[in-house]
């Protein structure tokens, strides 16, 4: 039997996605000993993040193999603006600040180098390699969920991020991309495959770069 490529791309990051269920941000959203400011950090550089994903997703939608494909991925460039709008605006109330003063905060040594690698991968390369970069952002913040939703948080702040990622609708979303993954799976060289596999590789230690710089709460050394 022919391995799927989102199969393929999986088994490549399998030691990556371990790190990720192993880093102290990710266990202390759990079990509640994550700093506040370690999570208010990570939520400001989200906020930046997914300005950027949202751009890099917008030319995944222009370079769409089918208008179906162009239609979902211009949802899910809109749907990053939103969450960074609505469900930012209200963490940052929760923590004590607001979306005006996170937006006036520097972004971040880790933050700057993830947005740039997925906006020249997305821009330079074809549209199987932009969607091997925008992957990992989906389907490790689906699976991190999906393990994290049966324990939950003694932090209702913590215990809400993690049922917005590990809920059913998030869960749709990311099922919908990975179809897709292996549709145009089906269709690379190896040597394509191969590039694709890079990128996903590439931007799942970046997802894992993300949370450590959040932990450190991250800054421009000079």
């Amino acid at each position: 039997m022919t391995e799927t490529l989102t199969g393929r791309l999986w088994s490549s990051v399998e030691h990556i996605y371990q790190g990720v269920l192993e880093h102290p941000f990710v266990t202390g959203l759990t079990d509640g000993s994550l700093p506040a400011e370690s999570f208010r950090h990570y939520i400001v550089q989200d906020a930046h993040y997914l300005r950027g994903y949202a751009r890099a997703l917008a030319v995944c939608a222009a370079k769409a193999p089918t208008e179906q494909d162009t239609v979902m991925f211009a949802v899910h460039a809109a749907g990053a603006v939103a969450a960074e709008q609505d469900m930012h605006a209200e963490l940052m109330s929760e923590l004590g600040s607001s979306p005006a003063e996170a937006a006036a905060e520097p972004v971040a040594p880790t933050t700057r180098a993830y947005l740039s690698y997925l906006l020249a991968t997305t821009y330079g390369g074809s549209f199987a390699e932009g969607l091997g970069a925008v992957l990992p952002c989906y389907w490790i913040y689906a699976r991190v969920g999906d393990e994290l939703l049966a324990r939950s948080s003694p932090n209702k702040l913590y215990a809400r991020w993690i049922e917005m990622y590990g809920g059913e609708e998030f869960q749709t979303v990311v099922n919908d991309v990975l179809a897709l993954t292996d549709r145009v799976g089906a269709t690379l060289s190896p040597t394509e495959a191969d590039r694709v596999t890079e990128h996903f590789v590439t931007t799942s230690r970046y997802e894992w770069m993300f949370w450590d710089a959040g932990l450190r709460r991250e800054a421009w050394p000079i």
